[in-house]
């Protein structure tokens, strides 16, 4: 049985500027789990050195070098009771703009985040997903339980947009206490 595939489609919205979300989204330490709740580091960064070298000609030290050249996987607790473990792999970064990836795990396909700045100064993230099941009992259940699994994707991408709101508000703050 070949997994059912979604397209999945999230758009955040910001106050703040392009250049705080985009420090924040792509920062290569890929430390989500300190702003998304759900959220959680399931092994550490994984970095290829090669891959890195191989895009800047001398050791890849860039932000987006080190982006190209990192393997993050989280696991995510549903609001079902259920968790996914999603690697992330970025394959291209346009700075201030885009980071497409692909992910692994439990969740196989491509992403991409795209950041837009509005008129009025802030920002908005469009997050999308193309992904297949790759935990057998999600394949199975997909027939019946597509419309269950897309209501509890968007209730942690949800999450996710409210605890970045709330990390981009602190950083606000500390940078106004100083």
């Amino acid at each position: 049985m070949t997994a059912r595939l979604y397209d999945l489609a999230s758009t955040w919205t910001f106050a703040t500027g392009v250049g705080q979300v985009w420090d924040v989204i792509a920062d290569p330490a890929l430390d989500w789990s300190a702003w998304w709740p759900g959220c959680t580091p399931a092994r550490p960064v994984e970095r290829s050195c090669e891959q890195s070298a191989e895009r800047s000609g001398a050791g890849g030290t860039s932000r987006e070098d080190l982006l190209l050249a990192s393997t993050a996987t989280f696991d995510f607790h549903a609001s079902l009771g259920y968790t996914l473990r999603i690697s992330f792999h970025a394959t291209r970064v346009e700075r201030l703009r885009e980071v497409a990836f692909d992910a692994g795990e439990d969740l196989t396909g491509t992403g991409r985040v795209a950041l837009t700045a509005r008129a009025d100064g802030g920002t908005d993230v469009v997050i999308t997903w193309a992904v297949r099941p790759a935990k057998r009992w999600m394949v199975a259940l997909s027939p019946i339980a597509a419309p269950v699994f897309t209501l509890a994707h968007h209730a942690m991408m949800r999450r996710g947009e409210a605890g970045l709101r709330r990390h981009l508000a602190e950083l606000v703050r500390d940078t106004d206490r100083r």
